[in-house]
């Protein structure tokens, strides 16, 4: 095996990363690594550090992708995604992120945030080598959904309905909705700053406004909201975000928004769905968690 790393290049190599997540995933994502969307939604993330895409690094052998090291949000945060037979670079591939993936925190000390599955013995006894100290509560799970056949009946209470933005993409229910259902009290602040970001997460080449799905309350607001990713190679639907106003919760109306969509998915041959949570909500609508990211981290 003989590798070498060089520095990620967008827009050519979001492309690159995006085959390389496709090619390599396996079954009850026993590789391990980011599902293709998982990217995707990063990219179209209004929160994303755009300036340090710089860092993220991809490992080639004779030309052919075989790992990835990148952030999602801000520096600070490691993710690993190896070819299966590579799991040699790993060591290397945590020097880099040492490195170059550190950020820092308030009191001026360098952080790395290592996200690692629970699954990697080889990689947990890295860190642990490394003196990294796990914080459960920052991991990051991973959880399945097997599409049945026939698809359950989804119902609503009386008034309420199902659309999505195909039929009507409206940016500041969207953002209502989004503002809400992410526990901010009121109504959202008139800032175009956010309407714009909205649209942003509304560009990737992968996304679908006809997976987009929404419940419009009596009063015509958005009141819940589900993302939805549809890997067509691997036959894998991605829920991602998905919010409810808390006027409107313990109501049926996610679980709703949440089906419909894994059931528009399944339509066009999706097998599973994932979520990247294990909270409550996802257990009582049939998703089941696989594992675990532990989230490892060191000062330095």
């Amino acid at each position: 095996m003989r590798t070498n790393h060089r520095q990620y290049e967008g827009p050519s190599d979001f492309e690159t990363v995006s085959r390389f997540l496709v090619n390599h995933y396996q079954q009850d994502n026993r590789d391990g690594n980011w599902f293709q969307p998982t990217w995707e939604y990063m990219h179209s993330h209004p929160a994303l550090d755009e300036s340090s895409l710089g860092r993220i690094r991809i490992w080639e052998d004779s030309g052919e992708t075989v790992a990835v090291a990148n952030y999602e949000s801000t520096l600070g945060e490691g993710f690993f995604h190896i070819k299966p037979g590579y799991g040699a670079l790993k060591p290397e591939m945590l020097d880099y992120a040492e490195a170059h993936l550190c950020g820092t925190g308030d009191d001026g000390k360098r952080r790395l945030n290592a996200f690692v599955n629970d699954f990697d013995d080889d990689f947990i006894a890295l860190v642990k080598g490394r003196g990294y100290a796990m914080k459960r509560d920052w991991s990051r799970p991973v959880s399945q959904f097997v599409i049945p056949d026939p698809f359950p009946e989804i119902t609503l209470p009386e008034g309420f309905r199902l659309t999505t933005l195909a039929e009507e993409n409206d940016l500041y229910k969207v953002n209502r909705v989004l503002w809400r259902g992410f526990n901010h009290e009121g109504p959202p602040p008139e800032n175009e700053e956010d309407i714009k970001g909205r649209r942003k997460m509304q560009s990737g080449p992968n996304f679908r406004h006809d997976l987009t799905i929404v419940v419009v309350a009596p009063d015509d607001n958005f009141v819940s909201f589900c993302g939805m990713w549809h890997d067509q190679v691997n036959h894998i639907a991605y829920v991602e975000p998905v919010a409810t106003d808390p006027d409107y919760r313990r109501m049926g109306l996610g679980k709703a928004a949440v089906w419909e969509g894994i059931r528009r998915c399944g339509i066009e041959g999706a097998t599973v769905a994932y979520v990247g949570s294990d909270q409550t909500f996802y257990h009582a609508i049939d998703f089941r968690t696989l594992h675990y990211r532990h989230c490892w981290v060191k000062e330095f």
